[in-house]
């Protein structure tokens, strides 16, 4: 069964390719022979990591089957259409009638779902908002038009209707939206300057990752440029996203060999030994505080969007937050 933010069944929907579905296309046979789900809810799941042949996750709907082969399809239960409202602090930046900008805390899940189902970004903007909120798709709630992970921290846009929410999400289409991070990273990157390519899709060998791909994944690009050098241990990398991947930045910056100081998920095994190879280099106290940072560091610094009701092109900036601001002034003391 795969890890997942969400819950599943405890027994997945299976089905076994027949002889008359030879050559066709995974989603389409999927979706045939599982008449409970759309072929849409079916290239949903895939996108989400959560079909399976042999134990082995398959992401790629294009996929051509094969009379006999098996694959299992885990399906999420349903959520709850409307989450309750609850009064959390929310550093607000910008608000208006059509949208919010927020700087969101380390430590604060966006979408409530199975593990986290209230304290979240969307109950705590349902409450901010209260009835300015016109409606996305006829449901009175937040329109979230990208995400931060739980422990990155940083700008967010949200959209409070449906005229912002068609906005800016044709802004993340058309890529004219723009996002800058940074990011400390273990090691110093060569060159300082440089553009990462590199497909990203689901982990074959790890369900809770997602991983630079040959086949099955979706174009990703990131740009980056080296900030501050901390010696050979760490630098201060600012990163531009051309698209917007699940944990996109982290797996770039992995791959090329520079994983995300504190990354829990990215800086394992290969990623933990070029960490450890770094850390090595530092005196204490910087290297059991960079050992030890409890969380991926990465920020969400800059927000560049065209304001969906009145095209203004807004820019907005986020401070360093205080635990990794704090990193930084012990790195730059030795």
């Amino acid at each position: 069964m795969p890890e997942s933010t969400e819950r599943v069944h405890r027994a997945p929907l299976v089905h076994t390719v027949p002889e008359a579905a030879a050559g066709e296309r995974l989603d389409k046979a999927l979706a045939a022979g599982l008449p409970d789900l759309s072929r849409s809810r079916v290239q949903a799941l895939l996108e989400q990591g959560c079909v399976a042949e042999g134990g082995r996750t398959i992401t790629d709907p294009s996929l051509r089957v094969k009379p006999g082969q098996t694959f299992d399809v885990f399906v999420p239960e349903a959520e709850a259409a409307l989450p309750e409202a609850q009064d959390i602090p929310l550093d607000v930046v910008f608000e208006d009638e059509d949208v919010l900008v927020i700087d969101k805390p380390a430590g604060l899940v966006v979408h409530p779902a199975a593990g986290n189902h209230d304290g979240t970004l969307v109950n705590a903007l349902l409450a901010h908002c209260g009835d300015s909120l016109s409606g996305i798709g006829g449901v009175r709630r937040p329109g979230i038009v990208h995400r931060l992970d739980k422990d990155t921290s940083g700008l967010m846009v949200v959209a409070k209707n449906d005229r912002a929410h068609h906005g800016l999400t044709e802004q993340f289409s058309d890529r004219t939206l723009s996002r800058t991070y940074h990011a400390l990273v273990w090691g110093l990157p060569t060159p300082k300057q440089g553009r990462i390519e590199g497909a990203i899709g689901r982990s074959a060998v790890d369900r809770k990752k997602m991983a630079v791909v040959d086949h099955g994944g979706k174009h990703a690009a990131t740009r980056y440029r080296v900030l501050k050098a901390f010696g050979p241990a760490a630098a201060l990398v600012e990163c531009v996203l051309e698209t917007g991947r699940t944990h996109q930045i982290r797996v770039h910056m992995a791959h090329i060999g520079h994983p995300l100081v504190g990354d829990p998920l990215y800086g394992r095994g290969r990623a933990s030994r070029v960490g450890g190879k770094h850390a090595s280099t530092l005196p204490e106290p910087a290297r059991g505080r960079m050992v030890e940072f409890p969380r991926q560091a990465l920020h969400a610094t800059a927000l560049t969007f065209r304001h969906p009701g009145t095209g203004e092109t807004m820019t907005f900036h986020a401070p360093t937050p205080a635990d990794l601001h704090e990193l930084i002034v012990i790195l730059e003391s030795v």
